[in-house]
């Protein structure tokens, strides 16, 4: 009988959450500049509130749903069946938090899920470890590892207890986050984001911060990561400039993606009333710090983050005790948490490496498609997985990194350079053409490789 009732509350709970995600604007009085936009693609739901794309270019907009832009025809039909999955997926969530907690299972749900949480609970026991399979941890977690490892790292720190935050509220709200994440996309996903989270984690255990940081940087940290790629499309900013999209036309084609994730982090903390309990001043500035997080890792604004970071290394000047330069550094962290693929162990960062590949090919296919001009590195007859990787490690990754070992000169930063070194060395490898004795055979891949450091490149932004 308990069992029967337990069964019957969480599919409620499950269809109301799903029935909630809708795809509509929501307007809240009090930011009269902000609109919490679902990224649906619907042009009927947008003009039934009175809002259109401006059409100011050759190219109107295109009527893309971003929510199947990625998708295979051959899943269609499986639709059904990722719900039903959800739903274990709910049972076994609950089960872990139990677990974590230390609070006994009372009733045999556990029966059948026990041994793929006890598996995703060992690896738990290891998530400071930048070896980390978050693949492996995703499958064990039945798609659910962006919900299960932020709720356990916000545990592990101590943050549900310090906020005194409401546990329905927390699992309702990473559970909203993780669903707002377009899955069908290659590499912008809900994985992408656990990585990112799991990342952060690291870095937040690194002396200098662990030393320095207070109970709200790392809750401000741990957010930002979970939700700093935020119902992205799967395309990139020129994309949705070029095509007159009406986030770009919202957002006045600046950080349009990183507003976006933005402020629909924001629209689901308010929708859930996650820290409803604070005062209405430090809840604002939980939105406002997240914002500037989330917005620092526009690829487009690489250099000026680097500039600022290097010449505070030179000077010698970043005072941790400063609540502005802890800031800094979480932003630093976060952008280098975004990127952080070609610094993992190669089997890891193989994976990721084809995955941002073939979301850039397809973006480019689409405008091949729409006779669009194509966006750079998302030609796939211009390009290959390995040039685009050798760029970008070349023009994004190695001056990124190379300025966080100055900070922090650590046994985790040597790791990830050495990493980073061998997975170049792996790509070019695969990549004769890079290492040609042909002038004319390097000019192009160098300007192919140059341009996006300033523009779509970030596997982590892809301007987002």
């Amino acid at each position: 009988m308990g069992i029967a009732l337990i069964w019957s509350i969480i599919t409620i709970l499950v269809r109301w959450i799903l029935s909630k995600r809708r795809g509509a604007i929501s307007y809240d009085s009090s930011d009269q500049t902000a609109l919490y936009i679902r990224m649906l693609g619907d042009v009927r739901v947008r003009s039934q509130v009175g809002f259109e794309p401006e059409r100011r270019g050759s190219h109107p907009y295109l009527g893309v749903d971003f929510r199947t832009l990625h998708s295979r025809a051959e899943s269609a039909g499986s639709i059904p069946a990722r719900r039903i999955r959800r739903l274990f997926s709910f049972q076994r969530h609950l089960l872990s938090s139990r677990l974590l907690r230390g609070v006994p299972h009372l009733n045999p749900l556990h029966i059948l899920d026990e041994d793929y949480c006890g598996q995703a609970k060992c690896m738990l026991e290891k998530v400071g470890s930048w070896n980390f399979d978050i693949f492996l941890f995703d499958r064990l977690t039945n798609g659910n590892s962006l919900v299960f490892l932020t709720f356990h790292l916000l545990n592990q720190y101590g943050l549900i207890e310090l906020f005194q935050l409401d546990m329905v509220k927390l699992r309702r709200f990473l559970v909203l986050v993780q669903e707002d994440y377009h899955n069908q996309n290659p590499y912008h996903n809900a994985v992408h984001a656990a990585d990112v989270t799991q990342a952060m984690h690291c870095y937040l255990r690194e002396p200098k911060l662990a030393q320095s940081l207070t109970s709200f940087d790392i809750l401000l940290g741990l957010l930002a990561a979970a939700t700093h790629d935020l119902d992205h499309p799967g395309v990139n900013q020129p994309f949705l400039i070029k095509t007159n999209h009406y986030l770009a036309a919202l957002y006045r084609n600046t950080s349009v993606l990183e507003n976006h994730h933005w402020r629909s982090a924001v629209g689901l903390l308010r929708e859930t009333e996650l820290f409803s309990h604070l005062p209405v001043e430090d809840s604002l500035s939980i939105e406002r710090q997240l914002g500037s997080l989330i917005l620092a890792t526009d690829i487009s604004r690489q250099n000026e983050y680097l500039s600022r970071f290097r010449t505070h290394l030179d000077e010698n000047d970043l005072c941790l005790g400063h609540a502005s330069h802890r800031h800094f550094v979480l932003q630093m962290a976060l952008k280098c948490a975004d990127i952080c693929n070609p610094c993992r162990p190669w089997e890891l960062s193989k994976q990721w490496s084809e995955k941002v590949t073939e979301e850039f090919f397809h973006q480019g296919d689409i405008e091949k498609k729409h006779k669009l001009e194509i966006s750079p590195l998302c030609d796939s007859e211009a390009n290959t997985i390995a040039s685009v990787q050798i760029g970008f490690m070349t023009y994004v990754v190695e001056p990124l990194f190379a300025e966080w070992v100055r900070f922090s000169d650590t046994r985790l930063s040597q790791t990830m350079l050495g990493h980073l070194g061998l997975n170049k060395a792996s790509w070019s490898a695969l990549e004769p053409e890079a290492s040609g004795s042909s002038e004319e055979g390097e000019s192009e891949p160098g300007r192919a490789t140059e341009e996006p450091s300033s523009r779509a490149l970030s596997q982590g932004s892809q301007e987002s």
